[in-house]
């Protein structure tokens, strides 16, 4: 008994999966708002009501792909801070890391750039959400750094979603240069160039925040 029911689990989680590869697929050429529930399973390979089985609604569908897709942020993330070395070798890592996580989780990266200020309201709200967790854990690391000494907890938290926001939108900016064709390598070292001048124009104001 124990062996069918670890094979029935294997198979709802392939389905599971089948579904959200194919929303994915799907989503690279239009927004959630615009998704037909059988145009999934049919992508998929399912019926639709096989759909039921995993997930109430397209909205659930979106959540749960912003709760993968984010995972793969979080991994960026945390990347990114545990950089070592001076400021600009940092820097330079840094946007090295987002470079890199657009390369490997490019439909991850679409979908939340997308959907970050989209239409589906619970889809929109989970990323958000989610975007204010990893502030709080970038603001704990931020607020443990030697040169934020005497910072508030607002101006530290205000900083560590300025350097989220900055990490999104860069990869926002990259997946869009990968998708100009012959000039991508051009676009790419422009918006790499964009992003290191950036980084450094928030290290200078942190360096120098609490001057009289």
């Amino acid at each position: 008994m124990s062996h069918i029911s670890g094979v029935r689990q294997a198979q709802k989680q392939q389905s599971r999966r089948a579904l959200m590869d194919a929303g994915l697929r799907l989503l690279e050429h239009q927004n959630l708002s615009s998704l037909g529930m059988r145009e999934v399973t049919r992508e998929a390979g399912m019926s639709p009501a096989g759909f039921y089985r995993h997930f109430r609604d397209l909205a659930e569908l979106g959540v749960a792909l912003v709760e993968e897709s984010l995972a793969s942020l979080h991994a960026m993330i945390r990347s990114a801070l545990a950089e070592q070395g001076d400021a600009e070798a940092r820097i330079d890592r840094t946007v090295e890391v987002i470079a890199g996580h657009v390369r490997d989780h490019r439909a991850h990266v679409r979908f939340l750039a997308r959907e970050r200020h989209g239409g589906v309201q619970p889809v929109r709200e989970a990323i958000a959400a989610e975007l204010r967790r990893f502030a709080e854990e970038v603001a704990g690391a931020l607020g443990a750094q030697p040169v934020s000494e005497g910072w508030s907890p607002e101006d530290v938290r205000m900083l560590a979603e300025l350097y989220v926001d900055h990490m999104v939108s860069t990869a926002a900016a990259f997946l869009d240069a990968g998708s100009e064709g012959s000039d991508e390598s051009e676009s790419e070292r422009r918006i790499a160039r964009t992003a290191r001048t950036q980084l450094r124009l928030i290290g200078v104001g942190r360096v120098h925040w609490l001057d009289s």
